[in-house]
């Protein structure tokens, strides 16, 4: 098996017959001092809160997958395609109430198992995909009654399957893993 050793923690993945891999993301973290935010109360969840960024009001949910995230839900159809996210990702990255900075998911919700999202990833701009972020984006969803414990989340990379399990509170992300690189370590 392999071990994954990561900022967040030691990721176990499980490569399933099918050749997709599963990895158990661990459990979200909901209260403003865990992601960290200023937005509500350092022990209170960040649920639909009003973020003022670009000259409008935007709800939010934030969330840390052992990264901070910022979670926006699009109403009106074909706001994602016409989100300019390279003007409003790092007004979101850089606000006061995030003092550590945050990625930033903007999500369209196609039904309660199918979601659709861009991200903006601190530190590095916009990205064909983030795990921490899909997983972010699932949990935030079923906080704000929008989404089911389990769906298919679109990226621009391709779709990730993120289950939160209600027993355990645990967050599983499935999806495809390519070889890419290998190497040794100098003697």
């Amino acid at each position: 098996a392999y071990q994954i050793h990561t900022l967040a923690g030691r990721i176990v993945p499980q490569v399933r017959a099918d050749g997709l891999v599963t990895v158990d993301m661990g459990i979200p973290r909901l209260l403003a001092k865990q992601i960290p935010t200023t937005l509500v109360e350092p022990d209170e969840k960040v649920i639909r809160q009003p973020l003022a960024v670009a000259g409008r009001e935007w709800r939010v949910t934030a969330v840390s997958m052992g990264n901070p995230h910022c979670v926006v839900f699009l109403e009106e159809e074909g706001s994602l395609e016409e989100l300019d996210l390279v003007a409003v990702g790092p007004l979101f990255e850089h606000h006061p109430a995030f003092p550590e900075r945050t990625n930033t998911e903007f999500v369209q919700v196609l039904s309660p198992t199918r979601l659709r999202l861009r991200v903006w990833e601190r530190g590095a701009g916009a990205t064909l995909a983030c795990g921490t972020g899909a997983c972010a984006v699932l949990v935030a969803a079923v906080l704000e009654e929008r989404a089911e414990s389990q769906a298919t989340v679109e990226l621009p990379g391709g779709n990730l399957e993120i289950r939160w399990d209600p027993s355990t509170q645990h967050v599983w992300m499935t999806g495809p893993a390519l070889h890419v690189f290998s190497g040794t370590t100098a003697g």
